[in-house]
């Protein structure tokens, strides 16, 4: 009877603890890489929002009397920057979607920027314009990378809390684990910003 119960606790508690032991450390290092993604798209989206009143500045030197959308420029960068970001935004879906919000505002804001550029030949020739712009598309580009790369951090973190042996092994070393929200375009940043000549 002895060795019925050893060959048993040998065929199922052995592996069962193998299985708990190699996967221990998958969830917090995915949690970190989702830490770590989510940093590189604040960074990018910092870098944005220094660089727009450089912008506004020179456009404003050209279109004094498109007033408006330099205000809504200014509000939407004002409001992005008045959500306080940290680690635990990414564990509160709530805040998570007030700050895309906020940057899909922004976001909005600046293709209006845009459009008032086009009726200003003079500044699209400016040099200094031309270095923001650049400046400004490449920060848009690196905001698109940082969260795709961002997604696809979530993505792999919350599989292995949903699939085998990663929600077995949350459930038993790390039960404070949870699934995260990821980046949704809202409506807004699915309609393409409209120019008119």
């Amino acid at each position: 009877m002895k060795k019925i119960l050893l060959i048993l606790l040998l065929v199922i508690v052995l592996p069962f603890f193998y299985l708990i032991v190699t996967n221990y450390n998958n969830i917090p290092k995915l949690d970190e890489n989702v830490k770590e993604k989510w940093s590189q798209v604040q960074n990018q989206y910092k870098r944005r929002a220094d660089l727009i009143p450089n912008l506004v500045e020179t456009v404003k030197a050209y279109a004094e009397h498109e007033k408006s959308t330099f205000v809504e420029v200014t509000e939407a960068r004002s409001k992005v920057s008045a959500i306080n970001i940290n680690e635990n935004t990414l564990n509160n879906p709530a805040l998570l979607q007030q700050f895309d919000s906020a940057q899909a505002g922004l976001s909005s804001a600046l293709s209006k920027l845009m459009v008032v550029v086009e009726k200003y030949p003079e500044l699209k020739a400016n040099q200094n314009f031309q270095a923001l712009q650049s400046q400004l598309e490449g920060t848009e580009n690196r905001i698109s990378v940082a969260r795709k790369d961002f997604i696809e951090a979530v993505k792999l973190y919350n599989l292995e809390l949903r699939t085998m042996p990663g929600k077995l092994v949350a459930a038993i070393a790390h039960p404070e684990a949870e699934l995260k929200e990821t980046f949704t375009a809202s409506p807004t940043e699915q309609e393409a910003p409209k120019v008119k000549f």
